[in-house]
């Protein structure tokens, strides 16, 4: 490697190093971003399989241990494993209808560690497909995704300031909803007031003054928090061997080429929010370290690992572009599997507190998505057409949850998600129309933004010297009317006869 090669990779926003105390807060933060996601899986997949609480908090612990250990992987990289990028790993939501379909039809957690682990192996195969998939993620295709993912992320939110458990008797109170005013109303208030360090900070700060909030008026209680053992490792094989059937393997695996997608989505949206450089080499090494995550996660308890979306805003939102914060955050996630503790005293925010940051974090997201779609050339083309119906697309799953139930279970598991719902459609449609240019009409449709007036090249030999245009007509030299239809009026004379053509005819 030469000095000036290594001189480039040092330059790389997300290379920066802020010192240890920035790393932790900022790491912790993202911590705080992405917990109640890490742990609503194990939770849901440990109710679902009828587990008792000790069980379920070995599931929590191991996700958390497991998705510690991914981020670091990520984050800091080995060679052919990691993209580098400030990217929190952490459980997939994606497989949990799956996860719950193999655990409710007699499987149990066994087949589904053993058909996570087949399907990862598989994944890890193919991940050269999807990295040499870069030149059709243009800022179009991009800027798509991420827009859409911050709306795919709005509803968590919404659920978040409503008190998270629909089931819950205060779900929807104003008492929660107004925590997550409190909260949102204080990010924007340290973002505007306080100084850079402190604005950085707002998202964290905020949940601990909301925390602070909720504890003041009775809300929160820090009883439990010394309940239970302090330190634990997580036991490989806890709840059995993995068992493989090839049902459970074939319907993990459609999960695992969502992962793929949403992944790939997460990899190029941080690269362009930080503006850093993401080819196929750097994509590949980050999937890499998916899917390698992923098929080692169940030998300690937990499921498929992907990126996190919501990270994805908060570093958009803190213009912290440093991948050793997240690095950090992966430390603190590993400590946290290793004591539970630890757990127990994060695990006591407010699920509104989390729902008034989320506001700004995901959509923080959307707008970033449509930063970049700013980029796109929209003119005499049908680039708009393209992101209209990719959006919409994705929508369908946000605003109609159950509109894919009556599809067959491997096209609902694909297109349940609105991220990879518009990263294909963004894809398809962008080849047909941008790359498989055959058949094109030169005439774009209506729905073709920004299409400009232009004059054929033939009309312009018909012009003369000293011609031109007013009130959208086009007079000679001398102010005589000039015809410029192919069925000229009688009237208008013609305009004197020059050497390139017998009479002036523009052809609009």
């Amino acid at each position: 490697m030469t000095i000036s090669s290594v001189k480039q990779k040092a330059l790389r926003p997300e290379d920066e190093n802020l010192g240890i105390a920035a790393n932790i807060a900022y790491g912790f933060q993202h911590v705080l971003t992405m917990y109640g996601g890490i742990i609503a899986v194990p939770l849901i997949v440990g109710q679902a399989a009828g587990l008792n609480p000790a069980e379920i908090g070995m599931l929590i612990a191991a996700s958390l241990f497991i998705g510690g250990l991914a981020t670091l992987l990520q984050t800091i990289g080995i060679p052919f494993f990691g993209c580098q990028l400030p990217l929190v790993q952490g459980v997939s939501f994606a497989s949990v209808a799956t996860v719950v379909a193999i655990v409710t039809s007699g499987g149990g957690l066994p087949s589904v560690f053993g058909a996570v682990i087949a399907a990862s192996i598989i994944g890890f195969v193919i991940t050269p497909i999807f990295s040499n998939i870069i030149k059709f993620f243009p800022p179009l295709v991009t800027g798509s995704v991420i827009t859409i993912i911050g709306l795919t992320l709005m509803p968590v939110a919404a659920r978040w300031a409503m008190g998270g458990n629909s089931k819950a008797p205060d779900f929807g109170s104003m008492t929660n909803i107004g925590l997550a005013a409190l909260t949102l109303g204080l990010v924007l208030l340290l973002s505007k007031l306080g100084n850079a360090a402190i604005s950085r900070l707002s998202i964290l700060l905020a949940m601990v003054l909301g925390t602070a909030a909720a504890w003041g008026l009775g809300l929160v209680s820090f009883a439990k928090v010394l309940e239970g053992p302090i330190f634990a490792f997580p036991a490989p094989f806890y709840f059995g061997a993995p068992t493989f059937e090839i049902a459970a393997i074939v319907s993990m695996f459609i999960v695992v080429l969502v992962i793929l997608v949403e992944t790939s989505a997460d990899i190029l949206a941080v690269g362009d929010i930080i503006d850093t450089k993401v080819d196929a080499r750097r994509l590949g090494d980050g999937l890499r370290a998916d899917m390698i995550s992923s098929a080692i996660a169940p030998l300690f308890g937990s499921f498929t690992q992907s990126a996190f979306a919501q990270n994805v805003g908060l570093v958009a939102v803190t213009g912290v572009k440093s991948r050793f914060v997240v690095s950090f955050a992966g430390l603190i996630l590993v400590t946290l599997g290793l004591l539970p503790i630890m757990g127990r005293v994060v695990a006591t925010v407010p699920t509104a507190v989390l729902g008034g940051a989320g506001i700004v974090l995901f959509g923080t997201v959307a707008a970033s998505g449509i930063r970049t779609l700013a980029k796109v050339n929209y003119h005499n083309n049908m680039n708009l057409i393209i992101v209209a119906t990719s959006i919409g697309f994705g929508m369908l799953p946000i605003a109609a949850p159950s509109f894919y139930h009556a599809f067959p279970d491997w096209f609902a598991t694909i297109f349940h998600s609105g991220i990879s719902s518009t990263a294909i459609m963004a894809i398809l449609l962008n080849l047909l129309f941008n790359h498989m240019t055959l058949g094109n009409s030169d005439q774009q449709s209506v729905f073709a933004a920004g299409t400009e007036r232009t004059i054929r090249p033939e009309a312009l030999k018909h012009l003369s010297e000293g011609d031109y245009f007013t009130t959208g007509k086009l007079f000679d030299l001398e102010g005589n009317e000039v015809c410029v239809s192919e069925e000229c009026d009688e009237s208008l004379p013609l305009a004197p006869k020059q050497s390139t053509g017998p009479k002036t005819n523009i052809d609009h």
